[in-house]
């Protein structure tokens, strides 16, 4: 039983099917390209005025082209795998969503608040949310994660953040949002195994 725990938790399942749920969501675009943005673009008009919230989720699962959905799907799966295995298969999917959320709401009040009728599409605000995740954790869990370090973290925050900000046609709010509330959850999380000392090394006590 050890042995298929073992292989259980270090096998990255959410990780990959939520790789393998943009890839198939992004075959469809190719296909129905016009009418699938069309309705899970993240803006305004569509996800406020006319009430359509399931957008803050679907954007998630849109991208602009095959640049934008390979380097959103590599860095889910290499950094997915990590995390996953640190945190737990359930946790993880909880901090997808919700960092895909709150980097989408951090969008949508910018967006209101300049008055900007643009739509946004992709998976960018999670997998910011992971960065900010894997920041807290290495920060203060107390842990130590094989060839990870706080300066490597941070640094490549940094420079994801400085990518952003300094490209043209990037959705920087869901990104800082992502950012954010991965942090937030890693926080709580850190503070939930200093506190019972559970997940300690990866394993459960």
């Amino acid at each position: 039983m050890g042995e298929l725990w073992e292989k259980y938790r270090r096998t990255p399942f959410v990780s990959v099917s939520l790789v393998a749920a943009n890839v198939i969501l992004f075959l469809l675009e190719c296909w129905q390209r016009e009418s699938l943005v069309r309705m899970g673009r993240l803006d305004v008009a569509g996800t406020l005025f006319r009430k359509e919230y399931g957008r803050i989720i679907w954007a998630m699962f849109l991208h602009a082209d095959v640049n934008h959905l390979f380097s959103n799907m590599i860095i889910l799966l290499f950094l997915g795998a990590i995390l996953e295995r640190e945190i737990g298969h359930v946790f993880f999917a909880l901090l997808y969503f919700a960092s895909g959320i709150g980097g989408n709401l951090l969008s949508l009040a910018n967006k209101v608040m300049s008055g900007d009728g643009s739509a946004s599409i992709g998976a960018s605000g999670a997998i910011f949310g992971m960065d900010g995740m894997l920041l807290a954790l290495v920060l203060f869990s107390g842990r130590r994660i094989e060839n990870i370090t706080p300066a490597r973290v941070i640094l490549m925050v940094a420079l994801s953040l400085y990518g952003g900000f300094s490209s043209g046609n990037i959705d920087n709010a869901a990104h800082v949002g992502g950012l954010l509330t991965g942090f937030a959850l890693g926080g709580i999380l850190c503070l939930w195994i200093r506190l019972t000392g559970r997940f300690r090394g990866g394993r459960r006590q």
